[in-house]
């Protein structure tokens, strides 16, 4: 089961923490979650993923709500042994992307957290409004990863 937290700092600030569960080994997760260009084979909201270079990758995502969001990403760590990936973030949201890979009985615990700044002008803008239906949007888009990475993973 995904478990969420979401602590909001100010209004176009958001912070997400997601815990997800795959049965299979932390090698193999660890692997899945480096390799930015298969995103799109197993996360239907990750569309499209341009490398730009070893450390760096354009990806664009877009899940229920109907606009696109580019992000620049930054790989800033990826230990395997630590299980830690982390990621800068640029371009429609700003900030980092951390996650911790560990093994578990049964499985592995993936721990995802985002710390970001909408500077998208549409996200800015609707913010006022729409904040709830843009967690709810984030909300789909990891549920809908995890259940992904699962079936890629275990088949």
């Amino acid at each position: 089961m995904a478990r969420r937290i979401l602590a909001i700092v100010s209004l176009h600030h958001y912070r997400f923490r997601n815990s997800w569960f795959v049965a299979t080994s932390a090698e193999r997760v660890f692997t899945a979650l480096t390799e930015l260009g298969d995103y799109p084979l197993w996360w239907p909201h990750v569309r499209e993923v341009n490398q730009v270079d070893d450390n760096t990758a354009e990806v664009v995502c877009r899940a229920v709500l109907p606009y696109a969001l580019v992000l620049r990403m930054v790989r800033v760590e990826q230990d395997e042994s630590l299980g830690r990936l982390g990621v800068r973030l640029s371009g429609d949201l700003e900030g980092s992307l951390r996650g911790l890979v560990q093994p578990r009985a049964g499985g592995t615990r993936v721990e995802i957290t985002q710390q970001v700044v909408a500077n998208k002008k549409l996200l800015r803008r609707l913010t006022p409004v729409a904040r709830p239906a843009f967690l709810v949007n984030h909300a789909l888009m990891m549920r809908r990863g995890q259940r992904g990475l699962r079936a890629h993973l275990t088949g």
